[in-house]
């Protein structure tokens, strides 16, 4: 008999905020609003993979939200620097943590390498609530 742990929904709710983070803090630098709205219909950064599934382990929450984080710490340093051999390595392997737990994310550390000074995408969230 194996005792398993489940998630708490606060680590729930943070990968939900980390995967919904790549769609408005990250992919608008680095995409149009056609590609992240494809990423979407895709299921990129989804947890509904069907091939595989997230069971909601504990274990599995924290190699998601240390995969993610590690991801966009990856991303945004090739961001800034635009040098992307060094850190390969750690974009694949979390690449390959979140593979292991159905989540699908089909990129290549190179194409982070160009970030955008000021996106104009609709996925960027506003910077107010007023709108006009």
């Amino acid at each position: 008999m194996k005792i398993m742990y489940a998630a708490t929904s606060e680590q729930e709710n943070y990968i939900h905020y980390l995967l919904n983070y790549f769609y408005t803090d990250v992919f608008p630098y680095y995409f149009d609003d056609e590609q992240i709205r494809q990423f979407e219909e895709w299921g990129i950064l989804s947890l509904n993979d069907g091939h595989v599934a997230y069971n909601g382990t504990m274990k599995e929450a924290f190699q998601i939200i240390s995969a993610l984080q590690s991801l966009i710490t990856v991303i945004e340093y090739i961001g800034e620097h635009g040098e992307c051999d060094q850190y390969e390595w750690l974009f694949v392997r979390n690449q390959n943590i979140l593979a292991r737990h159905g989540i699908t994310f089909p990129f290549r550390a190179k194409q982070f390498a160009h970030k955008r000074a000021m996106p104009c995408s609709v996925y960027v969230p506003a910077a107010s609530q007023w709108v006009m």
